[in-house]
Formats: structure tokens, sequence, C-alpha cells
């Protein structure tokens, strides 16, 4: 709930499906918005405020000024003080004395300059506020401030401590109440003065871009069925005036005023508020194509987090090991076997690769052999499969398990952070596209996508490369040596077909990596009417939709 957001309602409901519903007033409005005046420069538009304030000052009405900036506050106070004007300073700067300071701002005489972020969500009662003034009135008395910590609320234990501690305590609660209806009738007097005299007087320096901020300020006054005023003093030299005012405008004050009057006219704060809500706009429109990037980056960050929930969750993960395995080979195969045609494909290649990932007893005549790519597929994946389910007997499957959920996680974070890097190295020089008649959005959609699809990818080979060549050096407790991910390449293939020990880690066994003795494979058996020589990215014939490898292909 809030009291400002009828200004932006087009855009909460456009970009973020928000409905915006306004809600009568619990009591009439009686606070008067007075026309803004327009001064040809700041010095002669702050002299006016000076003034206007030493005026109403002297009547007793209870100010408060609005700035844009600390510096603008800063100085109307120093220009208050040459007037020997009292008041307080509310800028963000004093956060102990914020609360006290706008509770007291509706007293009698009480000017207080604010920033506009400064003081909100604190109701200034005219008259004062009686609970703050009786604990102050108490506090000047001599009371220690510790019995009236919280709020005259202690922990059980501190109020056990001394008997004359609590007699203090009932003391000073008692003074409390025998001041509070003295504070609460004198407030009561000054508030029917204050209102006699037109209520809380709300006075802005400043336009700021958006209107939302200046009817934060406006609301001020005139709560609760409370009188209030409320006016704003511009000058040609603001920023909104500079960069929306007309130069009819300016050449008028230029030639026809003096530097002490003022333009006062309903036609100009309405133009005033048109400029203010050009801003909104262009700056809603910028939030809104920021959103459309973000989105790609949410979709993204869902998939890394619900991959990270399963396994901080303690799920079972070898579902995803075996996921990330057969990714691993599809990408291998992708690459090396571009096309049906077997005469096309780096046989060599993707046999000296497939010895990065594990000790593969796969020869180059048996990939040449398969009539498909998903025959090469079937003949990777069994020789995958036979290499961990070796690595599991070898290393126990709870052990197995552990390792996997650790690299796992590593694995992840380090290529999401990546990731998130070259994303936003990408996302600096998208806009560019448009020089190219491109649509920077759907590049950067389109090009998001690809990265993501590769950075999946590159965890799964990652994942596959630490699973197949970890050792445990310490049976009781286990610790992994594994090899930094960037530092596998198939220039780390050795001659008799299997990684070396100094290269994966120095501490590897070469026993546990050396290649075993090639079994004689049968030849593979397939029903004349499945669908084995499909394309694995081609559309499965069942009709789904979905690429065959992930759809009947999936179970081949």
């Amino acid at each position: 709930m809030t009291g400002t957001a009828q200004t932006e309602a087009a855009e909460l409901v456009n970009t973020y499906d928000l409905q915006v519903v306004p809600i009568p007033t619990n009591r009439a409005m009686l606070r008067v918005d007075e026309p803004d005046l327009i001064y040809k420069s700041e010095v002669a538009k702050f002299g006016a405020v000076v003034e206007d304030i030493v005026q109403r000052h002297a009547l007793g009405q209870p100010i408060l000024v609005g700035t844009i900036s600390v510096e603008k506050s800063e100085y109307l106070s120093r220009e208050l003080t040459k007037r020997g004007i009292r008041h307080e300073v509310l800028n963000a700067k004093q956060h102990t004395r914020e609360a006290q300071i706008v509770a007291q701002a509706g007293r009698i005489g009480a000017v207080t300059v604010a920033t506009n972020m400064a003081g909100r969500g604190v109701d200034i009662l005219l008259g004062g506020n009686p609970e703050l003034l009786a604990r102050q009135q108490v506090l000047a008395e001599g009371v220690d401030p510790s019995v009236l910590v919280d709020e005259f609320a202690l922990p059980a234990p501190l109020e056990k401590l001394h008997e004359d501690f609590q007699a203090a305590r009932r003391a000073a609660l008692a003074r409390y109440e025998e001041l509070l209806p003295i504070h609460k009738q004198q407030c009561a007097e000054e508030g029917a003065k204050i209102r006699a005299l037109g209520g809380l007087y709300v006075l802005g320096t400043e336009r700021h871009d958006s209107r939302r901020i200046d009817n934060q300020l406006r609301g001020r006054a005139g709560r609760q069925g409370d009188p209030g005023a409320s006016r704003f003093y511009l000058s040609l030299d603001d920023e909104l005036m500079r960069l929306f005012a007309t130069g009819a405008l300016s050449w008028v004050m230029g030639r026809t005023l003096p530097d002490d009057e003022a333009i006062e006219a309903k036609m100009v704060t309405k133009a005033i508020e048109r400029a203010q809500s050009t801003v909104e706009q262009r700056n809603g429109e910028i939030r809104k194509n920021v959103l459309k990037y973000d989105e790609v980056m949410n979709e993204q960050r869902k998939v890394i987090y619900m991959r990270r929930d399963q396994i901080l969750s303690g799920a079972d993960l070898n579902a995803a090991a075996m996921e990330y395995l057969a990714e691993a080979v599809d990408s291998l195969i992708e690459t090396y076997c571009v096309s049906e045609a077997s005469d096309e494909w780096d046989v060599e290649g993707l046999a000296q690769e497939l010895r990065t990932y594990w000790p593969a007893a796969i020869s180059e005549a048996q990939i040449a052999q398969s009539l498909s790519t998903n025959a090469v597929y079937d003949l990777v994946m069994a020789d995958a499969h036979r290499h961990y389910k070796q690595r599991e007997e070898e290393l126990g499957s709870e052990t197995l398990r552990q390792i996997e959920r650790q690299v796992m996680l590593s694995i992840i974070d380090q290529r999401w952070r990546e990731h998130l890097e070259e994303m936003d190295y990408l996302q600096e020089g998208i806009n560019l596209r448009a020089m190219g008649q491109k649509d920077p959005l759907t590049e950067w959609q389109r090009e998001g996508f690809e990265m993501f699809g590769e950075m999946m990818t590159g965890i799964a080979q990652d994942f596959v490369r630490y699973v197949m060549h970890v050792q445990v050096i310490n049976e009781d407790q286990p610790a992994v040596q594994v090899q930094n991910l960037t530092e596998f390449s198939s220039d780390d293939v050795e001659s008799d077909g299997f990684v070396s020990a100094a290269r994966a880690g120095g501490d590897v066994d070469p026993a546990l990596l050396a290649p075993e003795e090639e079994a004689p494979r049968q030849p593979v058996v397939k029903d004349v009417n499945d669908w084995s020589n499909t394309p694995r990215n081609a559309p499965c014939p069942c009709g789904s939709g979905r690429k065959y490898k992930v759809c009947h292909g999936s179970a081949a």
C-alpha cells in the first residue's frame, strides 16, 4: 500500500502486471496546493524561499522545506542562520535524531529543512508528539536513560538485578504518567492554534524528475483531515527547467522581469508536470527494457539454482551423473561426426579426444565401422558406462557419490561465475548490433541461450573428466586429487592411450588409468523397424516435436 503510486499506474500495469486501486481518504483533503513560482536564477529563488519562511515563521506556522540534495539543504540552512531562524536539518546525516526531529516538526514556529528521501514514514503531528515530549522532560530532570530503554521494557533477567534499579524505574514511570496528560493538553492547544494558521506549510525548493517524489513531499501536510498548504519554488537554473523549459519562457523572463519577480501561472505548472511525465515515461521504458534483459538471466539462474539445490539437499546424483555423461558424449559426437556420412568423420580426433575423458578402449577401426552417429553414440556410451562402473567398484558407491557431489557443486559454481562475466561482457556491447540492423534484445536472447548451452556442456565435460580421473589417496579420509579443468586437453594423451600421472595431478596411480585389454565386441543387432538410423538432432519420428536424442533416442 502506498499513497503515491497513481502517477506510476501505467508502468505498474504494463510492466509488472500490478493493478493500482485508489482508495478514498478517511477524511476530506483540506490541503491547498498553490501554483509554482518560477524565478530567473537560483539565487533569486532561494532569496524568495528565505523571505517566505521568515514571514510564516513570524506567525508561528510550522514549515517543512524540501530540497533535492544534501548540498542544497546545507546551503539553505546557512541562509536561514544568517536571518536568525532556528531550524532543524534532516538530510539523512542524523540517523539517531531523525524520528525526534520529524515528530516535533509540527510544533508552533518549527522550521525543518529536509531532503526528499529523509523523514518519510513518520506522521508530523500538529502541536507535537506528547509521548516524546513527556519522555524528554523525564530525562531532562536527571533520570538515568538506562531505565527508559526500549520504552521502559527490559529483559526479565535485568529486572531482577537490583532493587534500586526497580525503584528508579518505577519512579520514572510514575513521573512519565504524570507528565503525559499535561503534554497531551499542551499539544492539543498548540494543534488548534496551528490549524487556525493554516496547518503545516510544505515548501519545495525544486521539482524532481518524478511527480511521485514531489507528491510524497506534499503529502506531509494535510494528513488525517488537518489543513495544510504546499508550494514549489523553481528557477530556470534547475535541472528539470534547463532540460524542458521552452525558449519562449526563458526569453520572456529575461526581457521583461527583474530577478526578484516570479511567474505564477497554473498553465506553467501544468507544463512542468507534463515535462515530468515525459521523464517518467522515458525512465519507465528504460526499466522495462532492463527487465527484458534480466528475464534471460533469470531463467538461466533458475536452472542453475535448481541443480545446486538438488546437490545441497542430498538428493541422489547418480541420474544427474548419467545425464552429464550422455551430454559429454553427445557433444563429442556432434563435434567430430558432423554428418551421417562416415567418410566425413574425424575418427582419429574423436578417438584421441575420448582418451582425455577416460582410458577409452575404443579403436579408430571400431568407430569407422559404425553405420551411423547413433551407432557411434551407442559404442561410446557402452564403453563409458563400463569404465564408470569400474570406477564405482574401485572407489565404492558411497565414496563415489560423495566425490560426485563435491565435484559437481565446484564445477557448477566455477562455470556459472565465468558465464556471468561473459554475459556482462556481451551486454556491454550488445546495443551496437543495432548498427547492423539487428534487434539488440533478440541478439541478447539468442547469444545468451547459446552461451548458456555451451556452459552446460562444459559442466558435463568437466564433470566427466574429473570423475573418471579422480584418485582417493587416503581410504579413511578421502582426499580428491584432480587436475585443474582448464589444463585437460588432447595434448595430455600419451601414445599408449592414457593421461600421464604427472599431467593428471601428480599423484594419480597410472595403473588405474591404463587402458584395459579390448574385449571382443559383438555386432549390435537392431530391429529393422526401429528408428536407430535417425540423426540425434533430427525431429523424433514419433511426432512429439522433440529432438530424437531427448525423446526415443534417449533410451537407445
